[in-house]
């Protein structure tokens, strides 16, 4: 298990069950909820509903992170989050992470209640972000991404490569690790097969040796295999999170809450009776059956 250190004093703890974050896109424009929750008394309705369902987290997010969105100032996104953080933390009923890549965003955000940053660039598009959660004792949560960059051919080399370099500026921000969650960014410049490939060997990520989120919700690697309905992307999403949580993830982010907790609650159940069972072994009062 692992402590995962966060803004105003809180925690979570990683590891023995798998965690939920919500996502709440306060746009008119993300590529699956884009215009449901874009009035505060929406998303405030939409985070309760998730928060019932078993959600510790809801990212709230002011700028749509899909291919070819339109890009949005700061301050437009400051004025579509700011009034739901503030909302949601003076409930509080979950944590708040804010979805972010700029700075002074994160820094009116984590004033305004988050309790976590989640930069889709992984600190290199605005390093300064890196500073904030610095200086706010954010939790942090570094992606992965390919836009805008010459990636390797290795998914997984690619992985280091661009983490590597994220941790590095991280670390030269002051950043202590237990604050640190990594993203692998699933369909973030990837397409079909090197998602698939990422998925077959995403256990390679724990040599990374940090907690890992991950976010395949609704995206184009679930909806080419089981449609483009919202009930068959939810049931891929879905998993595809067993699969995940079984290799090591541990937080997952998603539209569906519930579909996803419920998925996951076997994917617990296995992980827990591997881990009692391997407990059992190295102790010496299980042996392994020998079939003849």
């Amino acid at each position: 298990m692992t402590r995962w250190q966060l803004a105003h004093g809180r925690h979570l703890d990683l590891g023995a069950k798998s965690l939920l974050m919500g996502i709440l896109n306060v746009t008119p424009d993300s590529f699956s909820d884009g215009g449901e929750f874009d009035r505060p008394e929406r998303a405030l309705q939409q985070a309760r509903r998730m928060i019932g369902e078993g959600a510790a987290i809801i990212d709230v997010g002011g700028e749509s992170t899909r291919p070819g969105a339109g890009a949005v100032s700061a301050r437009e996104e400051q004025l579509r989050i700011l009034p739901v953080i503030e909302a949601l933390s003076s409930e509080g009923g979950s944590l708040v992470s804010v979805d972010t890549y700029r700075a002074e965003t994160a820094r009116l955000a984590v004033a305004a209640g988050a309790h976590i940053v989640n930069d889709v660039h992984g600190l290199q598009r605005e390093p300064g972000i890196a500073q904030v959660a610095a200086e706010t004792g954010a939790g942090l949560v570094i992606m992965h991404t390919g836009r805008g960059r010459e990636k390797l051919a290795d998914v997984i080399a690619d992985q280091f490569l661009f983490l590597d370099r994220s941790l590095e500026i991280a670390r030269d921000a002051g950043i202590a690790d237990e604050r640190i969650v990594l993203d692998p960014g699933f369909a973030f410049a990837k397409d079909g097969e090197e998602n698939l490939a990422l998925m077959a060997r995403f256990g390679e990520l724990r040599g990374l040796g940090f907690p890992l989120l991950v976010g395949t919700s609704r995206k184009r690697l679930a909806r080419h295999l089981v449609g483009e309905s919202d009930e068959g992307r939810d049931v891929g999403t879905a998993a595809t999170s067993v699969i995940l949580r079984l290799k090591g993830a541990s937080i997952f982010r998603v539209h569906n809450v519930a579909v996803n907790r419920d998925a996951l609650a076997f994917a617990d159940a296995v992980r827990e009776r591997e881990t009692g069972e391997e407990r059992a072994r190295q102790a010496g009062s299980v042996t392994t059956p020998i079939r003849r």
